[in-house]
């Protein structure tokens, strides 16, 4: 028996968290989305009323799920944080490399 999802089912897409950057209001903005670029684009040409006056704004972090609610939730979680500092650490540890082994024969 061949198990069909109706068409409009799409089981391959993936949410993001992202933090943005507005230099001109030194703030950043936690959103989630399925394309946090198609997203940015949005921020910037003022189609999102609470980000207008911070344009532009750049990407600066984004978390990648594979279901909506989890986004969501993760959204919430830096948001309910209500710190510069845990958004700016999350930042500054996302893409570090681990620390170089030594290695000694």
């Amino acid at each position: 028996m061949e198990i069909r999802f109706p068409f409009f089912l799409n089981l391959d897409v993936e949410y993001f968290v992202y933090i943005i950057f507005s230099s001109s209001r030194n703030r950043y903005y936690v959103g989630f989305s399925e394309d946090p670029e198609v997203r940015l684009v949005k921020h910037n040409s003022g189609a999102t009323t609470s980000t207008r006056s911070g344009r532009p704004w750049i990407l600066v972090y984004q978390e990648r799920f594979s279901d909506k609610t989890s986004a969501m939730k993760r959204e919430k979680q830096i948001e309910n944080m209500k710190s510069r500092l845990y958004i700016e650490n999350l930042i500054k540890n996302c893409c570090k490399a681990p620390p170089a082994q030594n290695h000694r024969r």
